[in-house]
C-alpha cells in the first residue's frame, strides 16, 4: 500500500522512525515533509501536501505527525477527499477506518512512544472500511456539506 506521510518539528523523529517501520512491511512510504529538522517550521504545507497527495491517490492512505497530532489532522481536513481523524490508541486507529473511512491518520509524537506509534499506525493501516450502510450515509452527509468547489 501506498502511505504518504508528513510532520513538522514536533514530529519529525517519529515520522523517520515511521518511514522506517511501514518500508520494512513492504509499503511505498511517500514523504512530504518536513525533510530536516527545523524549530520554527509549521505544519500546515506539510499536511495540506500529505493530503493532497492521499486525496489524488485513490486507495493510499496518510499519516501526518505532530506534537498532538490535533493542528495536523485539523489542516489534513482542508482538502476535499480527506476524512482524517486524530488517533490514540489501535482501537481509535480501527474505528476510523471502519466507521468514518478515514484516509488520514493525525498522530502526536509527544503523546506516545514510538511503539505505541507502530501499534497505531499498524492498526490504522490494516483496517478496512466496513462498508456498513450506516456508516456509507452518514459519510455521505459529511461530504454533502463541503462547499461547492470555486
Amino acid at each position: 500500500m501506498r502511505i504518504h506521510i508528513a510532520s513538522d518539528h514536533a514530529g519529525f523523529e517519529l515520522k523517520r522512525a515511521l518511514e522506517e517501520h511501514l518500508r520494512a512491511s513492504g509499503h511505498d512510504v511517500v514523504d512530504h515533509g518536513a525533510f530536516e529538522y527545523d524549530p520554527m517550521d509549521d505544519y500546515p504545507p506539510f499536511c495540506f501536501a500529505c493530503a493532497e497527495a492521499v486525496a489524488a491517490d485513490k486507495g493510499s492512505l496518510g499519516v501526518v505527525i505532530g506534537g498532538s497530532g490535533n493542528g495536523e489532522q485539523i489542516a489534513a481536513n482542508k482538502v476535499r477527499g480527506i476524512r482524517s481523524a486524530l488517533v490514540w490508541s489501535p482501537r481509535t486507529a480501527r474505528l476510523s477506518r471502519q466507521h468514518n473511512d478515514a484516509n488520514v491518520a493525525g498522530l502526536g509524537a509527544r503523546e506516545h512512544t514510538t511503539a505505541e506509534a507502530r501499534a497505531i499506525i499498524d492498526a490504522f493501516v490494516a483496517e478496512p472500511f466496513s462498508g456498513d450502510e450506516r456508516h456509507q450515509r452518514r459519510i455521505d452527509m459529511l461530504d454533502d456539506r463541503l462547499p461547492p468547489r470555486g
